[in-house]
Parts: C-alpha cells; structure tokens; sequence
C-alpha cells in the first residue's frame, strides 16, 4: 500500500525472501529461525530492493528519489558527499566513483561476485546500509592501491579516515555553519549549483546569464573567505596542524552537501526568483 506502482510476483517474491534468509542465515553465529528473521526485517526497504532487482522502474524511482542525512538530502547527494571526503579536490574522481557505484547495484564488479543490492538481507535500513557499503567499497579500492588487502564484500563498518583530534571536526562544523550564514542567497546559489549539481563555471554563467569570468572570481572569492575566516576560528581555538587548507577543504564537501540552505528545493526557489530553472 505504500509503493502502490512497485509490484514484484508472487513467486518472485518468494524467490527473494528465501535468497535473503539464505544471505541473513550465513552471518548468523547461531541457530537462525524465520521468526527472528522476519521481526527484524524492515519490509518496505526489502520490498524497494527486490522490485530494483526485478528491474521495475518505479522501483529505482524509489530509491533515486530516497532521502538521508540530516538535512534531509538525496541519497545521491549523500553518497556524492562521501565521495568528496574521500577523494579531496579530485572532482573527476567523485563523480566517477557515484557512477561507478550505481553501475554496481545491479552488475557485480568482477565475474562471478554479488552485485551490490543482491547483499542486501533486509536487516537494516536500505539507505543507510548503501552509503555505509559505499564507503567501505571507496576505502577498499583505496587500501588495494596502497598496497593494503582488500575489505571483504561484506557491509562490515569502517569510519572514515579519522582526525587526530575528534574535536576539530565539531569546531570546524560550528564555524563552517558561521560562515555560511553569512553568505547571500546568490553566494549560496553559485556554491549550490556548482557543487549539488557538478555544474562547471561556464555553465553556471550561462545559466545566470553573466560572464563566466565573473563566475570565476565569485567562486576564488567564496573559496577565500571560506579558508581566511574558518582558519581564523580555528588557529584561534589552538589548531597546530600544518595543512590547515588541506583540512577545512576536506571538510568542507560533506558539511556542505548536508546544508538545508544548499538543498534542492531551496536552490530551485533562488532560481525561480530569477526567472531560472535547472536545465533537464
């Protein structure tokens, strides 16, 4: 009742019901039973991933349009900011590593492996469990070129690579958040779509209808004051790491694509105040 256009078959519905208890029984340390399976399922999720393995396209509707994170963000978005935490000032390699991961839900990476939504068993909730698997499948292919063994393909948790100090992260948030207040709806616009959207300057200036050098001193200018005036907060509160930029840089994606003020719909607003709309 509450995906009316999701429909999965009977049969098929058996079929993935006895597959992830089948994937739910392996992890087990004791004795599984149906019951304790099926008290601990979240249905709907389970639902969501089987009729996407079913290759429905109300479906993968669903799960484009799921929300995470705080701000109530798209699972796209979420998964984009892992992306920039764990690839700093490498743009091209945080698209490609969403796009990568969506080819894999439904296409295992190597022959013979599970694709990605086929682990899924339905004991925790979906949106949360593909962003967790995301990061440990980043940090894999990272430990892999580093030299280090691979991570199983299970959704075993990692944190990311952790700060020195857990408290420079909350100070960095604090005034992080200080400095986008301060910011105008335009400077928030500019930020919006060349981060949420992955627009270049060019398009961003042609969107706006101005010159794109002046999208580009824009974008040096917020870049600048975000480094003088966060920095600032934190070399007064004592900070003696030696690649202060380095740090706020890396921080910066994710708090950002986490912003209520950078969400889709308030930039779709900004936008139709000027008489604008994201092209399709």
């Amino acid at each position: 009742m509450q995906l009316p256009a999701v429909r999965v078959t009977p049969e098929r519905f058996e079929f993935h019901l006895q597959r992830t208890f089948d994937l739910y029984r392996a992890k087990e340390s004791g004795p599984p039973s149906w019951e304790r399976y099926l008290d601990n399922r979240y249905a709907l999720d389970w639902f969501l991933a089987a009729a996407c393995l079913e290759g429905s396209t109300p479906a993968w509707q669903c799960l484009f349009a799921a929300r995470a994170g705080r701000s109530d963000c798209l699972l796209v978005d979420a998964l984009r900011a892992r992306a920039v935490r764990l690839y700093p000032r490498n743009e091209e390699r945080q698209d490609s590593a969403v796009t990568e991961f969506w080819s894999h839900l439904l296409v295992s990476e190597t022959p013979g492996s599970v694709p990605v939504l086929a682990r899924y068993d339905g004991q925790r909730p979906l949106v949360p469990w593909l962003i967790r698997v995301f990061q440990n499948w980043h940090i894999s292919q990272l430990r892999q070129h580093g030299g280090v063994q691979t991570l199983p393909e299970d959704d075993v948790m990692l944190p990311l690579p952790a700060e020195a100090d857990g408290r420079w992260h909350e100070a960095f948030c604090l005034a992080a958040r200080e400095y986008l207040q301060e910011l105008s709806e335009g400077e928030m616009l500019i930020l919006g779509l060349r981060l949420r959207y992955r627009m270049s300057q060019r398009e961003v200036a042609t969107l706006l209808g101005v010159h794109e050098g002046t999208i580009s001193r824009q974008t040096t200018h917020l870049r600048d004051r975000c480094l003088d005036a966060i920095g600032q907060r934190l070399v007064a509160q004592g900070w003696t790491g030696e690649d202060l930029s380095g740090f706020v840089l890396t921080e910066m994606g994710s708090l950002l694509m986490d912003d209520p003020g950078l969400s889709a719909e308030r930039l779709a607003r900004a936008l139709a105040a000027r008489g604008k709309t994201l092209p399709s």
